[in-house]
């Protein structure tokens, strides 16, 4: 599909529902290690929020017996710009209905990418109250800077895998009037990686082919912070508290990304990272395009890529059958 023009009826990624199976050690890595703060709970779930999310909530973390993503939420610019992107995904055949929303937000429409991974879109939100020992200093944050774990500013982009990224591409552009700003083409035809904006950051999705047969699995969820020395800090804030480094911190080659990969308990890749400088404000931008030789040189500064980074998603393997029976 070519890259249309940009209509920007979708504002930006809101939050990701992630799946554990380690509830209370989960809760426990996000909270006091990577450092959100928990903001509501319903159910079997638990909402949480880096200390600038304007919104209720950027992550929600459900107890079950799988891992991996639930669902991804945008925000749309308004109620209008909601309802022309339901007739677009309508006309699409890709609608799965309304939901009557939750904690974080009011109703939303709910969809299906090609690959079965599930999205929202949602206009009306709750905005974050800070209570009392939550309020900032400055009335221009959402909450105070509580400096706990790496403690993370915002959310900021997340991964995912898919069995034909192409297919990704077109949905992300026809479906959310979002731009391509980086890919990479494969030698043997196939895109391997496609990065999506809504807005003018680099990008707020990503997605990356699987190679494992499966679909509709997770690969990663980052949250930025303002410097690359809080990356730096955020890794000595991993290792003393055992949590499994698998790569970084490094730049990536693409996007310029400044990075650390850890795991979760439940195995949920998460990031920390450096993401906000680098901004799309061209408005017939041209995405760049990465071949396959370009991408086997490494990162950046030359870090090869290590071979989990390509095989490791959530839910497992073994377990991507039952993905349709998550909660």
């Amino acid at each position: 599909m070519n890259q249309t023009e940009p209509c920007f009826d979708v504002a930006h990624l809101g939050h990701v529902e992630l799946l554990t199976d380690k509830p209370e050690e989960s809760l426990d890595f996000f909270v006091n290690v990577y450092g959100l703060t928990e903001s509501g709970r319903e159910g079997d779930s638990v909402y949480l929020r880096a200390w600038d999310d304007y919104e209720f909530h950027s992550l929600k973390l459900t107890a079950s017996n799988s891992t991996g993503m639930a669902h991804c939420g945008y925000r749309t610019s308004s109620e209008a710009a909601l309802q022309r992107r339901v007739a677009v995904i309508e006309r699409m055949g890709l609608g799965i209905g309304w939901t009557d929303g939750d904690l974080g937000h009011g109703r939303s429409y709910r969809f299906n990418s090609p690959d079965g991974h599930v999205f929202e879109l949602y206009w009306d939100t709750n905005k974050y109250d800070a209570p009392a020992g939550e309020k900032p200093a400055l009335k221009n944050i959402a909450q105070r800077y509580h400096g706990r774990g790496a403690a993370p500013r915002r959310v900021d982009h997340f991964n995912l895998l898919a069995s034909d990224v192409s297919k990704i591409r077109d949905f992300m552009v026809e479906a959310m009037g979002s731009r391509v700003t980086e890919m990479i083409q494969l030698d043997n035809g196939r895109i391997g990686g496609c990065w999506f904006t809504v807005n003018n950051k680099g990008y707020d999705m990503a997605c990356t082919e699987d190679h494992s047969g499966s679909k509709g699995r997770f690969h990663h969820l980052t949250y930025a912070a303002d410097h690359r020395d809080d990356i730096l800090r955020a890794a000595d804030v991993f290792l003393e508290n055992g949590v499994f480094i698998e790569t970084g911190p490094h730049k990536h080659a693409i996007q310029g990304t400044f990075f650390l990969y850890v795991y979760e308990p439940a195995g949920n890749r998460i990031e920390i990272a450096n993401a906000g400088a680098r901004l799309i404000v061209d408005p017939d931008w041209k995405p760049v395009v990465w071949t396959e030789q370009e991408r086997k040189k490494g990162q950046a500064w030359g870090l090869k890529t290590i071979e989990s980074f390509h095989t490791h998603g959530t839910p497992p393997v073994a377990a991507a059958s039952n993905h349709g029976d998550r909660k």
